[in-house]
Order: structure tokens, then sequence, then C-alpha cells
């Protein structure tokens, strides 16, 4: 999770496959650039560097804007049966 103060602002998700290590970045709409970028950068030392990734296997995706809601089925029925 990424947050700011008490607030969580994004979420960073990484899939690794045999060839290429995928990161995904979720970001509120508030993030700047700036931000998104440092936040890019700790991921590329805490991950590539460590882990000896090469580069050119490490792709970001960054995905920007405000969330809508969180949905799951877990939670689809109340304990009377209805399922507002």
């Amino acid at each position: 999770m990424i947050m700011e103060l008490d607030r969580q602002v994004g979420r960073v998700d990484i899939h690794f496959t045999n060839e290429m290590v995928h990161v995904a970045i979720a970001a509120d709409e508030s993030l700047t650039q700036e931000t998104i970028q440092e936040i890019i950068d700790s991921v590329d030392e805490d991950l590539v560097d460590s882990v000896g990734i090469n580069r050119e296997n490490f792709v970001v995706h960054v995905f920007q804007g405000r969330e809508t809601g969180v949905f799951s089925d877990e939670n689809e029925f109340s304990e009377d049966g209805d399922n507002h």
C-alpha cells in the first residue's frame, strides 16, 4: 500500500514471470508525477538492485485516478439474508 499520512493513496502490485517482472501502480489522482516517480525509483532500488533483475525485463504500469469502490462477493448477503 502507498500511504500518505493516515490515508491510503495507492498500491503496488508486483507480478513475476519466468522472464519479466511487471509492476502495476494504482495511484490516487492527488499524487504528483514527482511522487509517482519516487515510488517507481523506490521499487526499482528495492527490487531490481537487491534481486538482480535485469532492467530490460522490468516494466512498470501506472494507473492514476480515484477509487470508485471495493467490490467483493465475500459480503454478498447480510445476516438477515438481504443483499444490500
